[in-house]
């Protein structure tokens, strides 16, 4: 159903990519970002805007992959690696800078780094690649980069942690954000080391941190005062295996330009369960490109046969710091969450060191990029380190370990760490009874062998809070015989999923099932039954009725837990299609009894988990809730709809659908400002720029307007049967109006206000 507009149309025209086109983010392809500026003194004035130091941008335009976006707002990034003068710096490009919402794939900014202090040119792209198996962390590609037709080089193009990445991987993103990076690096400073020295005022704070949400000091501060002075009660703060996964990988790899460095490059989110998660940033200097640290014992810098041998417990941990890292320190005090990130660090070496994963990978992104290295004439390095420095260290201003060089070494010293090996063996977990329903019982069980203690931590949603329970190996929970190696925990089901992870240890070492929890956890799903879970209203012709988080007026779709217990979203699709009944997965969450949940059907990709990848059709159309394609859980198809009205259950969650006034994240009821059921009514009146107007009829109809005297202003125009009238009031005077419809049977009149 399209309505047709009296007015003035405008005809809009957009650029759009000559050819198909990669994802941004593909690692396989070698992009092209061509950069334009019409100031022939470009290079002058985005030096002069770093020096200023205020973060003006220059606007230009910009063509990714054949694609022009027009009016971007372009400045360099970074400290040591942009200077003045130099040909090739690194750029950080803002694509709605002008005009608001533009983006390109979904992502409004780039982050192009010019690949210094890396003769390889692999770590970057390495780091991220091994990062992102464990943690959140940036999605990253190659790109061959132009300004003005003119080649400046390859550089790596690093995806922006801002808004949007902790909304994908956090499900919100109003929560307190702040990016662990001083106005000016201090080497003989604390930088953004979370310690409390500065005190309780948050303007000391400052210069040494960025906050990237509207608020949110005071939240900061709670946790630095929490993580320096209440040790105990740091799991109510932070995120503490996300912040061990984060230190054992930077342990791992020398990450030395972060936390454990100067105390800089990384994020913090904190999420909607009030805890804060830490994120990893700017990794071209790892593989021990950096080794400068404030740690007593190399305060001086580290050569590169220490960094092999770094210790990940007593730098920064048992061995005096010169300044302060509780980040570190306090977490390493607790003998569990000592015992975890050694086997966090174990589980990384492991899986990309000793298996060779990793120098299999560096030579798949060698081989795409060569060519494109040989061709940069702006690089820092030559051919020669380039294409030594994979294995081989290449000697410059420093010395630039080779990555496998380094890194045989590095897991060859950890293997003989203390604690690095002699972990419980955990055995694949099993579940009783097969088929378990709300509300009853779950046994979980494992064969697990050398362990002292062991425990299952659980939770009812894919994010969230864990809930933790002692497994136990004496025959009373359902673990079979006592002493018999087996180890039992009984969980009531709070929902129809479950995840969980296990975790045994003995006095020397940890380990997890499975060995990337909790990024990775086991899973029961018990589907839900037809019924339990509803479609329950739909708008799919919203002119502003209702916004959507980022402001926009979006179909939405509502769903309704009408069972008894809490369920999960797990496994279920919505589809505008009942022949493709899996077009789109509704991400996982939890639905208590009577709780409702919002999709927004606008095809918009970069929206959020709860935006859908297709868009309702205002003329009528069928919408699905399913688990596969024959397994439908609730289904519905509408007519034509008008954007005052919705379709919607009533009695709500369980009524057959009829038309409503909205009731959003709400009871469907009737409302007494519109009659659903009336065959023509005006809306909004009093209006001052549009007036719409429903006409049900199942036939053609005139509209026309009159000025009260009875004279004719326009029309009469004709309109389809269920055709939604629109009225543009440009030109109209404020008064009031007669709009009258004329039908087959009858003739209609009804007075509208147009008000300046």
């Amino acid at each position: 159903m399209t309505g047709r507009s009296i007015g003035l149309a405008l005809a809009c025209w957009f650029p759009f990519g000559a050819w198909a086109q990669s994802d941004l983010y593909d690692p396989s392809v070698v992009h092209e970002v061509r950069i334009y500026f019409d100031e022939p003194d470009w290079q002058h004035i985005l030096d002069s805007l770093m020096v200023a130091g205020n973060e003006e941008r220059l606007i230009g335009d910009v063509r990714i992959d054949g694609t022009l976006l027009p009016d971007v707002g372009i400045r360099y990034k970074g400290y040591s690696s942009s200077a003045s003068g130099r040909v090739k710096n690194p750029f950080n490009i803002k694509l709605d800078e002008v005009h608001d919402g533009q983006d390109h794939q979904g992502y409004d900014k780039l982050k192009l780094s010019n690949v210094i202090q890396d003769p390889s040119f692999l770590r970057e792209i390495l780091a991220y690649e091994i990062a992102r198996q464990y943690m959140p962390a940036s999605l990253t590609s190659f790109a061959d980069v132009y300004v003005n037709d003119t080649l400046i080089g390859l550089y790596t193009n690093v995806q922006d942690v801002g808004k949007d990445f902790v909304k994908e991987h956090f499900g919100s993103k109003g929560g307190t954000f702040v990016k662990g990076n001083p106005a000016e690096v201090d080497l003989t400073g604390e930088n953004s080391n979370l310690s409390d020295t500065p005190g309780t005022d948050s303007v000391a704070y400052y210069n040494l941190y960025e906050l990237q949400s509207d608020h949110g000091w005071k939240d900061l501060l709670r946790l630095i005062d929490v993580l320096n002075n209440q040790p105990d009660s740091i799991e109510s703060e932070l995120n503490v295996d996300r912040a061990l996964w984060m230190h054992a990988f930077n342990y791992a790899i020398i990450n030395f330009d972060s936390y454990v460095g100067y105390a800089q490059n990384y994020y913090l989110y904190h999420d909607e369960w009030e805890q804060w998660n830490t994120i990893p940033w700017d990794l071209n200097m790892s593989f021990a490109s950096f080794r400068l640290t404030d740690a007593s014992t190399y305060w001086n810098g580290f050569t590169i046969p220490q960094a092999a041998t770094m210790d990940p417990l007593s730098h920064h941990g048992s061995n005096p710091s010169v300044f302060p890292r509780p980040l570190l320190r306090n977490l390493f005090a607790n003998g569990t969450w000592r015992r975890m990130y050694l086997a966090h660090l174990r589980t990384i070496i492991s899986e990309n060191i000793v298996s060779g994963s990793y120098r299999e990978r560096a030579l798949e992104l060698r081989d795409l990029i060569q060519l494109h290295v040989l061709a940069d004439t702006n690089k820092f390095y030559t051919d020669q380190a380039f294409l030594d420095n994979l294995d081989a260290t290449v000697s410059f201003t420093i010395a630039y370990p080779g990555l496998t060089e380094l890194m045989d070494q590095r897991a060859a010293y950890l293997a003989a760490y203390p604690g690095f090996s002699g972990q419980p063996a955990i055995g694949d977990p099993q579940h009783m009874p097969a088929n378990v329903s709300v509300g009853a019982q779950l046994f979980i069980t494992a064969a697990i062998a050398s362990a002292d203690t062991a425990f299952v931590a659980y939770r009812f949603n894919d994010q969230g809070l864990f809930e933790r329970t002692a497994m136990f190996n004496d025959g009373l929970h359902g673990d079979g015989l006592a002493g018999d190696g087996v180890y039992g925990a009984a969980i009531t089901m709070g929902s129809n999923l479950i995840e969980f992870y296990l975790y045994a240890e003995n006095d020397s070492a940890g380990a997890f099932s499975p060995e990337r929890a909790a990024y990775e956890l086991h899973r029961i799903l018990m589907p839900v039954a037809a019924g339990d879970v509803v479609i329950n209203e739909l708008m799919a012709d919203n002119r502003g009725a209702v916004l959507d988080e980022d402001g926009y007026a979006a179909d939405w779709i509502e769903l309704y837990n009408r069972s008894g217990h809490a369920l999960s979203t797990a496994g279920l699709f919505l589809s505008d299609d009942a022949n493709d009944a899996t077009k789109w997965a509704l991400p996982t969450t939890q639905l208590d009894p009577g709780e409702y949940m919002i999709v927004w059907a606008d095809g918009r990709a970069n929206g959020g988990s709860r935006h859908a990848n297709f868009k309702l059709d205002a003329d009528g159309e069928a919408v699905v809730l399913a688990y596969d394609e024959t397994t439908l859980i609730d289904q519905v198809t509408f007519g034509a709809q008008y954007p005052i009205y919705t379709t919607g259950r009533l009695p709500n969650g369980s009524g057959v659908f009829r038309r409503l006034t909205p009731t959003f994240y709400a009871y469907n009821r009737l409302s007494s400002e519109f009659d659903p059921d009336d065959d023509f009514q005006i809306f909004p009146n009093p209006a001052s720029t549009q007036v719409f107007a429903i006409v049900d009829t199942d036939s053609e109809f005139d509209v026309g307007i009159f000025v009260p005297d009875g004279r004719l202003h326009a029309g009469p125009f004709t309109y389809g049967a269920g055709e939604l009238v629109e009225i543009d009031t440009y030109g109209m005077k404020a008064g009031t109006y007669i709009m009258q419809v004329r039908t087959n049977g009858s003739t209609k009149r009804q007075e509208f206000i147009i008000i300046p």
